[in-house]
């Protein structure tokens, strides 16, 4: 019994890893030329942009209260939506996809590595949610031109 206890929680640790894979691509375009390209990409496929999280902003106004003197971010945000087409066909085969919506794309231009700019997303699991997936990256890659 300890054995496929072992087993189990192994199991769940790898899933719980693979849900925290990111997909990101860098580009040497600037941050704001980044921004409009994704929320051009976004828009193009028909979809609202339901918010922008200004992560690197809140990060930097809250640095000092938190007791740090690293700054991590010259910009970051996430924008965050979400597709019926593509949440409706997710959720009919799994109603617990619920968990993977709103979808999110970020941008960050990282502190250390000035002038180089990162925009991604969190990996989905296999099956159905895939689908998500490639929407995400098509809006990516059309976001810095890569389509």
């Amino acid at each position: 019994m300890r054995l496929w206890t072992l087993a189990a929680t192994l199991i769940v640790a790898a899933q719980a890893a693979a849900a925290q894979e990111v997909v990101s691509y860098t580009t040497d375009q600037s941050f704001d030329d980044v921004a409009f390209g994704l929320e051009t990409a976004i828009v193009n496929e028909g979809l609202v942009i339901d918010h922008v999280s200004h992560v690197g902003e809140m990060l930097e106004r809250t640095r000092a209260d938190v007791g740090s003197d690293v700054v991590l971010f010259t910009n970051a945000d996430a924008y965050s939506f979400c597709s019926a087409k593509v949440s409706r066909e997710v959720m009919e085969a799994d109603p617990m996809n619920i968990a993977h919506c709103p979808y999110s794309i970020f941008i960050a231009e990282r502190a250390d590595t000035p002038g180089e700019v990162t925009i991604g997303f969190s990996a989905f699991p296999e099956g159905e949610m895939q689908k998500v997936q490639a929407l995400l990256d098509g809006i990516v890659r059309a976001a810095i031109g890569m389509e």
